[in-house]
């Protein structure tokens, strides 16, 4: 009986601790979507664990950025596009900038992710029913449909609480399905450690890759969203510690989900000389070395990603939006019913078209470095406002850290615009 006991409470504890976690699920949400996923196994399958540093950096510096913008919205009450359209002489122009552009590569992230999500679906289904392939085109459209009116249908309940608890489902199922593939194959301990030393891989997609893993890992939308996300929690200045606390936990989290992908396609298909072109190579990507038990394993992780990311991706709109108007986020409005309406027919394109979803994907990464250094560099100009700030100082260790997103930001920006040319 003890031991019954035991285990009941053991889980007690771990249900407790996963339901217990806060806003950052919504940032594990944005940035590990079918996005990061395909980046990361693109990046393993190519590069092996070479990118690895790439990742350690851009997870350092979102956490810094997420801590920033938490306590920036608890300190003073209010949300980052509103400030900076508030505070900054040319802030209106330079908020729908960042709406538009942060938009822009979100809503096509959803194309890809949407596509992606629906090509995993019929591979299953396929597997099941022979004679689904002679339909392949027409079956992925109507996965897409029916999976992103349910979502629509979903976003109309309009609660947090709601939205965080579905998150933290799908989030899970994708960390324990990733972490149980890398049980069936591992990198090599000596090129895990080369890959924190600093160098991009000088092939044609190279930098592309490069650019991709920042623009899906230091995603602008998770900083900015942050504010409203801390204030739908109901957190005020007195949860200032527990703020803190969630943004390590989230970018330490992002950073070791991530990592266990690109190492579980490293062990997979580096080694074996075998790329990602296609999403069926997603799903082959273990079934050589570990069977079709691992192959399942694999295909709810990357289905519960690609799930996990339609939620974040159809709220950025409105919620930007409602950021820039008032600081306050209305779930009940017919204006955000007409956005997410918007944004579900955009998702449905890249299937529509019979698009390449891992292409759309990595392409959509790219263009959210773009925005990524504003985006720093308003929240530096913000802490280091003395009248907004008024008594409060920001520690010199985050200032470091936020200085060193910028060049950081700057640096991968040049980069994707080199790698969008070379495209």
């Amino acid at each position: 009986m003890p031991t019954t006991t035991t285990k009941k409470s053991i889980f007690k504890k771990i249900l407790a601790l996963i339901l217990s976690f806060g806003p950052g699920i919504f940032a594990i949400g944005y940035t590990i979507g079918t996005g990061s996923v395909t980046s990361m196994i693109v990046a393993g399958s190519k590069f092996g664990m070479q990118l690895l540093w790439v990742l350690l950096l851009s997870c350092i510096f979102s956490g810094v950025l997420i801590f920033a913008y938490g306590n920036y919205a608890l300190l003073t009450g209010e949300t980052a596009l509103y400030s900076f359209k508030k505070h900054f002489k040319y802030g209106k122009v330079l908020a729908i900038l960042i709406i538009v552009g942060i938009t822009f590569g979100q809503w096509n992230s959803l194309m890809g992710i949407l596509g992606i999500s629906s090509n995993i679906i019929f591979e299953i289904l396929s597997i099941s029913f022979d004679g689904l392939r002679d339909y392949e085109y027409q079956t992925i459209l109507g996965i897409a449909i029916v999976i992103i009116i349910t979502f629509y249908l979903l976003m109309l309940v309009g609660k947090y609480t709601f939205f965080e608890k579905i998150l933290i489902i799908f989030v899970t199922i994708m960390g324990l399905s990733f972490f149980l593939s890398f049980f069936f194959v591992q990198p090599l301990t000596v090129d895990v450690v080369k890959g924190l030393l600093p160098s991009i891989p000088n092939v044609s997609g190279g930098k592309m890759l490069v650019a991709a893993f920042v623009g899906t890992t230091m995603a602008s939308a998770t900083f900015l969203s942050r504010p409203l996300f801390v204030k739908g929690k109901g957190w005020t200045i007195k949860n200032l510690a527990q703020q803190k606390k969630d943004a390590i936990t989230a970018s330490i989290l992002i950073f070791i989900i991530s990592a266990t992908i690109m190492a579980v396609a490293a062990g997979a298909l580096f080694y074996q000389g075998k790329e990602v072109n296609h999403v069926l190579d997603m799903a082959t990507t273990l079934e050589p070395v570990a069977g079709k038990w691992a192959v399942t394993i694999f295909f709810f992780g990357a289905l519960s990603a690609g799930l996990s990311s339609i939620f974040p991706c159809l709220l950025i709109a409105p919620l930007l939006i409602a950021d820039y108007q008032s600081g306050e986020l209305d779930t009940s409005s017919k204006q955000f019913r007409i956005i997410t309406a918007i944004a579900c027919l955009v998702a449905l394109i890249g299937p529509a078209f019979g698009a390449n979803p891992i292409e759309v994907q990595i392409l959509s990464q790219v263009f959210n470095v773009f925005v990524l250094p504003v985006v720093v560099l308003g929240i530096i100009l913000i802490l280091n406002n003395k009248k907004i700030m008024k008594n409060y100082k920001t520690s010199l260790g985050v200032y470091i850290g936020l200085y060193a997103a910028l060049f950081f930001s700057l640096l991968i920006s040049y980069n994707g615009i080199l790698a969008l040319l070379n495209y």
